[in-house]
């Protein structure tokens, strides 16, 4: 790939140049790689890297290669990291933009993928799943343990109040 035959001499600048792009391959190699689980922001994908040991200018040269692929999207991370949530785990909105921030995406697309949640729709979505593990025996015991989980969701005081009560009846209910 390199035009190398066997026994050839190497002046210093081809042996560092062939060093250079044996480093970058490394990188990208473990990027993808890091990749192929699930998508990743930019941040996470630049601290992996780094703790792997990669060079700075192996890294970016990685990150801005991978960008104009569109394999690392930090709006499109984002968007799956949201849509994840709200299929499997509903949070709050709060919850989200925190763990969207721990993950290194931007502000301003933090707030245009939170802009999209429906606190009162995913704590209900939340309640029902959980819901259906708690004995309806005693209504006290049932909005203290419900309002808990939904509390670590995330979720506000009047979210959690006002859908205990909804989940409560429906269950009274059936």
């Amino acid at each position: 790939k390199e035009g190398l035959q066997v026994g050839q001499g190497l002046s210093a600048s081809q042996i560092e140049a062939l060093a250079r792009s044996d480093h970058y391959h490394r990188c990208l190699n473990a990027a993808a790689h890091y990749l192929s689980y699930r998508p990743r922001s930019e941040f996470e994908l630049r601290e992996r890297l780094h703790q792997r040991g990669f060079d700075g200018n192996s890294v970016e040269a990685v990150l801005t290669r991978l960008k104009e692929q569109g394999l690392v999207d930090d709006m499109a991370f984002a968007q799956f990291w949201k849509d994840n949530r709200e299929s499997f785990s509903p949070r709050s909105q709060w919850l989200t933009k925190l763990e969207l921030r721990r993950k290194g995406v931007a502000n301003n697309i933090i707030d245009q993928i939170a802009d999209t949640i429906d606190d009162e729709d995913s704590a209900y979505r939340a309640a029902l799943s959980k819901a259906r593990s708690l004995p309806l025996s005693d209504h006290q015991s049932f909005r203290r343990r419900l309002g808990e989980y939904l509390k670590r969701r995330g979720f506000g005081y009047g979210v959690i109040n006002h859908t205990v009560q909804r989940v409560w009846q429906k269950q009274g209910s059936r």
